[in-house]
């Protein structure tokens, strides 16, 4: 994804990071007691359960729906919440039993019909869904969402409502591990309301989880409030939750320290080295299911053409990992030795070798790879990244140092910073980026898969770079036909030794998630995929 990805000033002078929030703090009493505030930045898309691919989307998405599953903070495992059962005899046909009782917010019951319709608006074509990729494993998904031409159906003809709690759905091929995926926001059903009046429902989205949304002015804040008739048993601890945009996470940072925000999920680089006195153990760094890549253009035949791949390989060699991740990020990075994250485990299929020395510096071979490709195309590697989050100029900065020290030239690696997230995101999936740019994975959920097929399959929803390989393909379909998990996952790592071969992206580091929170709170923790349990928060 969902890379798929934030002093109380005199006279207010933080007006402007904060926009309408004014001048009170989170630490205050009033309308604010009970209430988090945290630092946020604002979604790409609509917040379509199916549209949103990214962090900051992705973050009210966990706080306002429940699917099937959900992903337990602690552990990643996917857990049944909505569901009942899931069940199959052939890992290709599954029922599947909803629980009775859940709710959304505005009082509709969650049926077996929510999650059918909310799949079949999600799939198709016409609805322009961003995460529609990921009904793909489902019976008809040609049919509604064709790659040529117009849908010739309405529905997915895999998605059958057998009761008001239970549905079937027929896979188009064997996939032993797809239930473990209906914890993404994808899956997550859709009221009634949603198909009556869309435009209101994006005004004001209406979920079933422990939150709801109280208000949105885009730019300046969203405020989320706890639901108490929510159905689940993972209730909120606290009164709501006030999700801030920042469009610099150091202000977001300067106002954690003066006391006017609750959470900041995103330590700005230049604090790194501070940011241990300053908040001791109210400070977070735990390991996450995050990779950091340089993806490339290969929608423009100069990085397209034969030998282009030892180009790449060599500006990967040309990087000092160890030394950017010390000095820029004080360790809360991890130097990438394969495309997928730590978290997953050996038996998951994280490798420490996969990438082998195309992920050790080594100026010379690199200075010689790039040159036997035929060098950088136009001359100079340009890196595109976002400006508003992330401390990514600094990093940049720093990768682009590396390669020009490797290379003996000062102009071969260049940073170009593209304004806003949003801004920067939509270049991306519109393909009007040049070069290289940053981009991070995010696991949607804890498989391998999950760092392959929907970044670097043929034409997925988050290959951005539009890479294309047969072989990988080929090899991706196999290990999800594959019902015995250690097979799985042994071609899942066949496919990833092909995306090694062309360097189909750079890998540059696994990262942590960190965060650092006020004296007001308690009980702050990061997920596995780096988000804040914001339901467990209790303020003090």
């Amino acid at each position: 994804m969902r890379g798929a990805t934030h002093a109380k000033w005199a006279a207010c002078a933080a007006a402007v990071a904060l926009a309408a929030t004014a001048c009170g703090g989170g630490g205050g009493g009033g309308d604010s007691s009970g209430v988090v505030s945290s630092s946020w930045g604002d979604p790409q898309n609509p917040l379509e359960p199916a549209n949103t691919n990214e962090v900051q989307g992705g973050k009210v998405l966990d706080m306002l729906f429940r699917g099937l599953k959900r992903y337990d903070p602690k552990t990643g495992e996917a857990k049944d919440m909505v569901a009942e059962s899931i069940e199959t005899e052939d890992s290709q046909t599954y029922t599947v039993k909803v629980k009775d009782g859940w709710k959304f917010s505005n009082g509709e019951a969650v049926t077996s019909k929510s999650f059918v319709d909310a799949w079949n608006y999600g799939a198709h074509l016409k609805n322009n869904q961003k995460g529609a990729y990921f009904f793909g494993y489902i019976e008809g998904y040609d049919k509604v969402h064709p790659e040529k031409g117009d849908p010739s159906a309405d529905t997915l003809s895999g998605l059958k409502v057998v009761d008001a709690r239970t549905f079937t759905v027929k896979l188009s091929q064997k996939f032993s591990t797809w239930p473990e995926t209906l914890g993404y926001p994808a899956f997550a059903p859709l009221p009634k309301a949603f198909f009556d009046d869309r435009a209101g429902w994006l005004a004001k989205p209406v979920g079933n989880g422990p939150y709801s949304i109280k208000s949105y002015q885009k730019g300046s804040k969203m405020e989320l409030r706890k639901w108490d008739a929510y159905s689940g048993d993972d209730k909120a601890e606290n009164g709501g939750v006030d999700l801030r945009v920042y469009t610099d996470n150091n202000s977001a940072y300067n106002d954690l320290m003066a006391g006017n925000l609750d959470l900041v999920d995103d330590i700005p680089a230049a604090q790194l080295r501070n940011v241990k006195n300053d908040l001791g153990d109210r400070y977070i760094n735990t390991p996450a299911g995050i990779i950091q890549t340089l993806a490339f253009a290969f929608y423009d035949s100069k990085w397209n053409k034969p030998g282009a791949e030892k180009v790449r390989k060599g500006l990967s060699m040309a990087i000092n990992r160890e030394q950017i991740t010390e000095t820029i990020f004080q360790k809360t990075r991890t130097p990438a030795k394969d495309w997928t994250s730590p978290v997953l485990g050996k038996d998951g299929g994280y490798s420490d070798s996969l990438c082998g020395d195309a992920c050790d510096y080594d100026a010379e071979q690199a200075k010689k790879l790039v040159e036997e490709g035929g060098g950088i195309p136009g001359g100079t590697l340009k890196i595109s990244y976002n400006a508003d989050t992330g401390s990514h100029k600094e990093w940049v900065d720093a990768v682009c140092n590396s390669i020009n020290k490797a290379l003996g030239n000062n102009k071969s690696c260049v940073g170009n910073s593209v304004g806003t997230f949003a801004d920067f995101r939509s270049k991306a999936s519109q393909q009007k980026l040049d070069g290289a740019w940053r981009a991070g994975w995010q696991m949607d959920y804890p498989l391998i898969q999950n760092f392959l097929q929907p970044v670097y399959y043929t034409d997925a929803p988050s290959n951005d770079g539009k890479y294309s390989s047969e072989e990988f393909d080929k090899l991706v379909n196999e290990a999800n036909a594959e019902t015995d998990t250690g097979k799985a996952v042994s071609t899942f790592q066949d496919a990833e030794k092909v995306l090694a071969k062309d360097m189909a992206a750079i890998p540059l580091w696994y990262q942590n998630g960190s965060a650092g929170y006020s004296d007001r709170v308690s009980d702050v923790a990061l997920n596995q995929f780096s988000v804040p349990v914001y339901a467990e928060i209790k303020v003090n």
